[in-house]
């Protein structure tokens, strides 16, 4: 056995570990756990890429104007997520990485929107997986896995959402402005002004978010509405699709960190693709690849469609629930990289009032 093969070792609980120590023997404990150690180390190595040792201040972050954008001196990372996230708690660790703006573009898909601004409005709920249907359904709550969203919150949105798409229909014939998912997300964003809310902050860091399925949702329904009202009002998917891609074939290193399958996932990799592949890329999803659908694909099968760069080391999938996986994956990586980059920077103030 070659001496650089590490051998199986768990947690020492023994002693009192510290967070960090903990997360760091997921490497050696096997299975799923040594994937995610291996996600952890990606997503470092994701955050640590630069151009030069220069380091990029925060106003110098690169900034996003469709339908120009420019290349970073960094990774740029894509983050993909299904809906059911946003309706779960990962919207928080979601939100902490678009307010610290460490990625650089989502894609989700309609409910992935506007479950983060129904939330603005009114909470969702734990409930259980075996609640009744039919009982849910009398009593107007409708269920996500063991969540329960009530069709109020449904009735919040849409009177809050109403009243915009007029307005935006009224921009689109006066004055010729041209819609895109990602440019509904943009104003939405702003017009929630609510900090809670993860695309108000995408707005603030003008990241851009794509959504190809935008109709697939409440916010097709409020469309629909809209439209059985009043005919007429355009969503141009083209103009996104556009971006998208420029956004990756722009970047010097680009980075795919997809949680589930569908849309999602694959709207990244297919952008990836015009670059002749991502650079990194981390899968975390349950799905299989028995059926031949993308969502359960593990990574070689990207490479072969030239999705990911053939030769790239820096991949890896966790087969694993990411509502238990990413908040482990968010505290080893980006918050870690957050927290210790503001330790430095109050000990250098420290040391330059001295």
């Amino acid at each position: 056995m070659p001496s650089d093969v590490p051998s199986v070792k768990g947690p020492d609980f023994s002693e009192p570990l510290g967070l960090q120590e903990f997360l760091d023997s997921y490497l050696r404990i096997g299975f799923q756990a040594t994937n995610l150690g291996r996600a952890m180390d990606v997503v470092n190595k994701m955050l640590a890429w630069r151009l030069s040792d220069e380091p990029v201040a925060e106003e110098e972050a690169p900034e996003y104007r469709d339908p120009a954008v420019r290349a970073s001196t960094r990774v740029n990372i894509f983050l993909g997520y299904t809906s059911n996230l946003i309706t779960s708690g990962i919207r928080e660790s979601i939100l902490h990485l678009i307010k610290t703006r460490r990625v650089h573009a989502l894609v989700t898909t309609a409910g992935g929107v506007e479950e983060d601004f129904i939330k603005c409005l009114a909470p969702t709920y734990v409930g259980d997986f075996a609640m009744d249907g039919a009982a849910l359904h009398s009593k107007g709550h409708n269920r996500t896995g063991n969540l329960i969203l009530p069709n109020k919150n449904y009735a919040a949105f849409q009177d809050w959402m109403l009243p915009i798409l007029d307005t935006m229909h009224d921009e689109q014939e006066q004055q010729g402005k041209v819609w895109t998912p990602s440019r509904i997300i943009n104003r939405l964003g702003k017009e929630i002004n609510n900090e809670e809310s993860v695309y108000y902050w995408c707005y603030k860091n003008n990241i851009p978010v794509f959504s190809p399925a935008i109709t697939d949702g409440a916010l097709g329904e409020m469309i629909y509405f809209h439209t059985h009202k009043r005919p007429g009002f355009i969503v141009d998917i083209a103009a996104d699709m556009f971006a998208i891609e420029t956004l990756s074939v722009t970047s010097k290193k680009a980075a795919m960190l997809t949680l589930g399958g569908g849309v999602s996932k694959h709207h990244i990799a297919n952008a990836m693709y015009m670059r002749g592949g991502a650079d990194f890329a981390v899968y975390i999803n349950t799905a299989q690849e028995f059926d031949g659908c993308d969502s359960g694909a593990r990574p070689d099968e990207a490479v072969s469609w030239g999705k990911i760069r053939p030769g790239a080391v820096d991949v890896v999938k966790v087969h694993a629930d990411a509502t238990i996986v990413f908040p482990l994956l968010v505290a080893a990586t980006f918050a870690r990289h957050h927290w210790e980059e503001k330790k430095n920077k109050n000990n250098k103030n420290e040391e330059s009032s001295a």
